[in-house]
C-alpha cells in the first residue's frame, strides 16, 4: 500500500515501467481511499529494487509511506505488470 500524493500523478504508470524493467510481474491499482495498491512477484533482489523505487515515486507525486506485506496469490500465471 502506497500513501501520499500517488493518484493523478502517473504513479501507476511509473510503477509499471519500473516493474517491467526489473522483470517483476503483478499490478498497481488506485484504491478509493487515495492510496495505490501494488502486488508484485519476482526475484527477491528485483522486488527490493522495486520497493526502493516505489518509495521515490514519480517527480509529480509525493510518497508518504509504503507498507509491505507478503501475500499468497496465483500470480504464477501472470506474465506482465498491469495497471487498473
Amino acid at each position: 500500500m502506497v500513501t501520499g500524493l500517488v493518484q493523478g500523478v502517473g504513479y501507476r504508470a511509473y510503477a509499471r515501467r519500473v516493474a517491467l524493467g526489473l522483470g517483476v510481474r503483478g499490478y498497481a491499482r488506485n484504491l478509493p481511499d487515495g492510496t495505490v495498491e501494488v502486488l508484485a512477484m519476482g526475484d527477491p533482489h528485483a522486488l527490493e529494487a522495486l520497493e526502493a523505487s516505489l518509495r521515490l515515486g514519480p517527480s509529480f507525486g509525493r510518497v508518504d509511506g509504503v507498507a509491505i506485506a507478503e501475500a499468497v496469490s496465483e500470480m504464477e500465471a501472470w506474465n506482465s505488470f498491469n495497471i487498473s
